[in-house]
């Protein structure tokens, strides 16, 4: 209960920067938007979505990828307190040394939370609709903010073993495009050549995708049936994906945050 109650603190002390630096929420949600509206009206007509609309096809990638990419503001985060020696300060506090790194990918959630409620907006606005029943679209959004969150600690990891903020930016960038273009988040995985349409199948970010396209009932009318086995079990796949990511890199974090102290 310490722990927790220590979290909830470190979360809302990142939550109260929003107030303090506005800038920060404007950019957080800009980012979306821009990729909903550049995605839709520049690559919208070119893409060919046999059976139906590329508008409604997009929208599940975009939620996935900027899910995966608002993980990044954990890793900077966590490198901009190591930088300026708030980690210091943290130690000197009666708190539970796993707290600092709980509190920073909790407080992320709801960063993700507002970057998809933008996107939904945006996607209403340019022909996306939801097509599945209420219950559905709860699900697709609660897995989008559950792998976000597992993904966070991924970030974490990250954030503390660079050594500035700007290395956060580099690093994350060479990690998160591939993974996320690399998968069936813009384009059907079937138009993929050789082994990246098997990457690509065996890809988290296109099982998330997959699984949320389909709780919005935004699969083309006339789509066969996947043949990969991540594909056939997208909700099994990306739910084990993400449970195995906070069991791995939780623990790697809280040790790295605990190094990072002693510094």
């Amino acid at each position: 209960m310490t722990m927790l109650r220590d979290a909830a603190t470190i979360a809302r002390r990142n939550m109260i920067r929003i107030r303090r630096v506005p800038e920060v929420m404007v950019f957080v949600l800009v980012q979306p938007l821009m990729f909903v509206l550049l995605f839709a009206y520049v690559f919208g007509g070119s893409i060919d979505i046999p059976g139906g609309s590329y508008r409604e096809f997009l929208i599940a990638g975009i939620f996935a990828q900027t899910v995966v990419f608002g993980a990044t503001f954990t890793a900077s985060g966590l490198a901009e307190d190591v930088q300026k020696g708030l980690i210091n300060r943290f130690r000197s506090l009666p708190m539970a040394r796993s707290a600092v790194v709980a509190g920073r990918t909790a407080s992320d959630v709801v960063y993700n939370g507002l970057s998809v409620v933008i996107m939904s907006l945006a996607g209403l606005a340019v022909g996306w609709r939801i097509r599945g029943s209420v219950l559905d679209a709860v699900a697709a959004y609660m897995l989008l903010l559950f792998f976000s969150y597992s993904f966070s600690w991924v970030m974490a990891c990250l954030g503390l073993m660079v050594p500035t903020p700007e290395v956060v930016n580099n690093a994350t960038f060479i990690v998160l495009f591939p993974l996320t273009f690399i998968a069936n988040t813009f384009v059907p995985s079937d138009n993929l050549p050789g082994i990246l349409r098997t990457v690509a199948e065996w890809n988290p970010v296109s099982t998330l995708t997959h699984a949320v396209r389909v709780r919005f009932g935004n699969l083309p009318a006339g789509t066969p049936e996947p043949t990969s086995w991540p594909l056939q079990n997208a909700m099994l796949y990306s739910l084990a994906w993400a449970v195995l990511l906070i069991v791995v890199f939780a623990p790697i974090a809280t040790r790295l945050y605990q190094r990072t102290d002693k510094r």
